[in-house]
């Protein structure tokens, strides 16, 4: 086996799976609403109105808040800033995690210790707590959050990634490769990375899945987007206080939290069953 996965493999992988299916369709939805939201006929996310804490309504579907501004419109203005941080910061951890977890498996000796010792330093700190200590010591900013998200994520995609490299340098494809004089560089990018494809895929998925959730948990404290910006974790944590007679204002940025995480992990789940080779 040369190459690994190809997008074709993977589509037939995701038509078999039906969780895989459901995922995706509700990661599509996420991501549509988040590159589109600022063509669609809403009103504007931090207009304040006299229908302070309105219940749902045909004006207002899914109510207002304290300010009288539409929660539908801060809901799905909120997707933008929450797929922004998502995106990027598991961006950033995959290109940095894959490339010290190649490095590690495959040139081992005093590289992998190295690489080893320094992730496991990170991996001493509860993943949340490094979060929250390095966006508190940056200062409370959506882009500290993307820096948080991509210094806790890259260990566990470096540890993910130099554990196949280890088995598939001494596979005979790979050694045909070196004795025919293949310089290391096209070794890593012709023969180990496309067969590392499926697990990457599978990871970033479910990274994506906690980046939302991170993002939000910081949000709600106070240490990523700040009011009056349309962030699902602001909005929850403005709505707890009229948890009583207001259940809205907390109810549908808690729901739409879930349904991009869920969305994420059933896309994860699902793909890691299609594309597991035990069950091919």
């Amino acid at each position: 086996m040369r190459a690994g996965f190809r997008l074709r493999d993977i589509a037939a992988a995701i038509v078999r799976e039906p969780a895989a299916l459901v995922g995706l369709a509700m990661v599509t939805s996420y991501a549509l609403i988040a590159l589109t939201v600022g063509l669609l006929p809403l009103r504007d996310p931090l207009e304040v109105s006299a229908q302070r804490l309105a219940a749902p309504t045909f004006d207002h579907p899914l109510g207002t808040d304290a300010l009288g501004r539409d929660l539908l419109s801060r809901i799905l203005f909120g997707a933008r800033l929450s797929m922004r941080v998502t995106v990027l910061s598991v961006a950033a951890a995959t290109a940095a995690g894959g490339a010290l977890g190649l490095l590690s498996g495959y040139l081992g000796g005093w590289a992998d210790l190295a690489i080893g010792r320094v992730m496991d330093i990170f991996f001493a700190f509860p993943a949340i707590l490094l979060a929250l200590g390095i966006v508190a010591a940056l200062g409370p900013d959506p882009n500290n959050v993307i820096i948080a998200i991509a210094v806790v994520y890259t260990p566990i995609l470096a540890r993910v990634v130099r554990g196949p490299v280890l088995a598939l340098k001494a596979r005979d494809f790979v050694e045909a490769a070196r004795a025919i004089g293949a310089r290391p560089a096209r070794i890593i990018l012709r023969h180990i990375l496309p067969n590392l494809l499926s697990t990457l895929i599978v990871q970033v998925s479910l990274a994506l899945s906690w980046a939302v959730l991170t993002e939000g948990a910081l949000s709600f404290l106070g240490l990523s987007a700040q009011p009056p910006a349309p962030s699902w974790g602001v909005m929850l944590n403005e709505g707890r206080q009229y948890l009583e007679f207001a259940t809205h204002l907390a109810l549908f940025p808690g729901l739409a939290i879930m349904i991009a995480v869920l969305g994420f992990n059933l896309l994860g789940d699902g793909l890691r069953d299609a594309l597991d080779p035990q069950q091919r």
